[in-house]
């Protein structure tokens, strides 16, 4: 079952970096790391808006769209996931929280 995105803060995250999030794709599962948690500032959700940073191995990127992340300890989040390019040899995407 999906999280509540809406509840989540960069708090929640920021032990998760270095965790892996798995997106199952149509051409198979791509692992993604989550490398860098950002403070955005004030938002209207609790805990302030900000942004996470994932690394996947190099490859064709996915493009942007929702896909359904799967975590170990924080279960399936459905987040919009945006390519921000190559970076430290892989292939980097984003996800914003407002």
């Amino acid at each position: 079952m999906p999280v509540d995105i809406a509840k989540l803060t960069a708090a929640d995250f920021e032990p998760r970096i270095a965790d892996s999030f798995r997106i199952a794709t149509s051409s198979g599962a791509v692992e993604f790391k989550l490398v860098d948690v950002r403070p955005l500032g004030n938002a209207m959700r609790e805990g302030g808006a900000f942004a996470l940073t994932f690394l996947s191995p190099p490859g064709p990127f996915l493009p942007q769209a929702i896909y359904p992340l799967d975590n170990a300890a924080l279960g399936t989040l459905e987040l919009f996931i945006v390519p921000l390019g190559p970076k430290d040899g892989g292939n980097s995407y984003e996800a914003v929280f407002t």
